[in-house]
């Protein structure tokens, strides 16, 4: 079951190619772990200690936040298109 995955520049770190990517997984952790595998060392950056996604990381599935759809515990549908936005705090 394909999903399309919008990957910001700032968490694909300059890796040259297309920031939309097509991915078959069923929730947030194989998500999490294909895009380590995409871009190796990425997890550092978006996840905390424990290998879950960092708070400062938002994930939206269809215009609608992962957090109102069940979470981690949310299973990716065919065709959802998935959107990261990392938070980015100024002042």
């Amino acid at each position: 079951m394909p999903i399309k995955v919008r990957i910001p520049a700032v968490i694909a770190r300059g890796k040259v190619g297309s920031d939309n990517v097509e991915m078959a997984v069923a929730d947030l952790k194989g998500l999490l772990d294909n895009l380590e595998t995409l871009y190796p060392g990425v997890k550092k950056s978006i996840c905390d200690e424990s290998g879950k996604l960092s708070r400062f990381v938002n994930v939206f599935v269809n215009d609608e936040d992962i957090r109102f759809l069940g979470g981690e515990a949310y299973r990716f549908q065919d065709g959802d298109e998935v959107l990261l936005i990392p938070s980015i705090a100024g002042g």
